[in-house]
């Protein structure tokens, strides 16, 4: 159609968005014009199905196919070996939408978001150059323990799913920066999060959180850090379990706290193995240490002077815990927990 040619002032940019166009529309576009394009706007159109023709635009970067009927991608999309972003935001995809060899391109941006998965398709733990992956308002129950593959993603947008857990493998991704999980079903925050060294901006808001990890305070480089509409605990638990230890922890807590020397020469490799696995208790006035018998303790953290966040601690007896009290600022006393710097974290949202 003569009208395509005409459709944008810059020779790479082409914007059919808004033209009605169906399944066959783009076989009229010009060969000329599908060499120059670079980018190319398919919004809110009727596909139903992304045209085999998209591979005729050979040069193409950049894809946006928001807000059409879109319910398969199809195989030939795979041709476009230059595309870097892709947007298919607000359509009827799902996990059995994209083509099996979609892993194959080299993607560095892909929004998914307000469209039908389940569950986060293999093909895009397959992208290893991805550094947006945009999954927001889907049907999703679970992150999968494969994400740790994506190790160049910097932003990763899972919010506004149906997520419980958070897995432990997602620690694993060295550049990620901003991560938003929020309005999802997640209880927990698992402290191996601690190792996501580059994190600025953990949205975490709308969940079922009573507490956060103590670990969290080593994130150095966060930010901004979203709570609103979490169940926050607001004063001290007062009932704590604790299982006494077994006699098999008493004496490892006697051999780690006298500092005696042991070998493989001394005992069997499982105490050795089991002796090497004791965890340091987190209160400063404790020398002590524990294996599986430990208490459960949420502390107050004051961060930048104004909010007030409920930490797990995990304790190595009932003992090394201060009186309770229903009073939030009566905590037990911890160097490593005073308050945090403003520089550290710029933003706290609770509410």
């Amino acid at each position: 159609m003569e009208g395509f040619e005409g459709a944008s002032s810059a020779e790479s940019v082409l914007d059919l968005s808004r033209m009605n166009l169906n399944n066959q529309s783009l076989d009229t576009v010009s060969e000329k014009r599908r060499k120059d394009t670079k980018q190319l706007y398919l919004c809110y159109n009727r596909m139903t199905v992304l045209p085999e023709s998209i591979c005729l635009f050979s040069n193409l970067e950049f894809l946006d196919i928001s807000n059409n009927t879109l319910s398969v991608i199809c195989e030939d999309i795979t041709r476009l070996t230059k595309l870097k972003t892709l947007i298919a935001k607000n359509n009827r995809l799902n996990e059995f939408s994209l083509p099996k060899q979609f892993g194959s391109l080299q993607l560095e941006m892909l929004n998914l978001s307000g469209n039908r998965f389940e569950e986060v398709p293999s093909q895009c733990l397959q992208l290893l150059r991805l550094q947006s992956l945009s999954l927001g308002g889907n049907r999703l129950k679970s992150i999968p323990a494969e994400i740790e593959s994506l190790t160049s993603l910097e932003l990763l947008y899972l919010g506004g799913n149906q997520i419980s857990s958070i897995p432990a493998e997602l620690a694993n991704l060295p550049c990620l920066t901003y991560l938003v999980l929020c309005d999802n079903r997640i209880q927990s925050v698992p402290p191996t999060l601690n190792r996501l060294h580059s994190l600025r901006s953990l949205s975490l808001h709308n969940n079922l959180l009573t507490y956060l990890p103590r670990e969290i305070l080593s994130l150095v480089q966060l930010q901004e850090l979203s709570l609103r509409g979490n169940p926050l605990v607001v004063r001290f638990v007062k009932d704590m379990t604790y299982d006494p230890p077994s006699l098999l922890e008493l004496a490892g807590r006697t051999v780690k706290s006298k500092n005696l020397l042991y070998s493989y020469k001394d005992l069997p490799s499982h105490l050795v193995n089991y002796l090497d696995m004791a965890s340091k208790c987190p209160n400063p006035k404790c020398a002590g240490v524990y294996f599986d018998s430990c208490v459960r303790h949420i502390k107050f953290v004051d961060f930048c002077g104004k909010y007030r966040l409920p930490l797990m601690h995990y304790l190595c007896s009932p003992e090394c815990t201060s009186p309770c009290s229903s009073n939030p600022q009566s905590d037990a006393d911890s160097d490593d927990d005073n308050s945090v710097p403003a520089d550290r974290l710029q933003r706290v949202l609770l509410g």
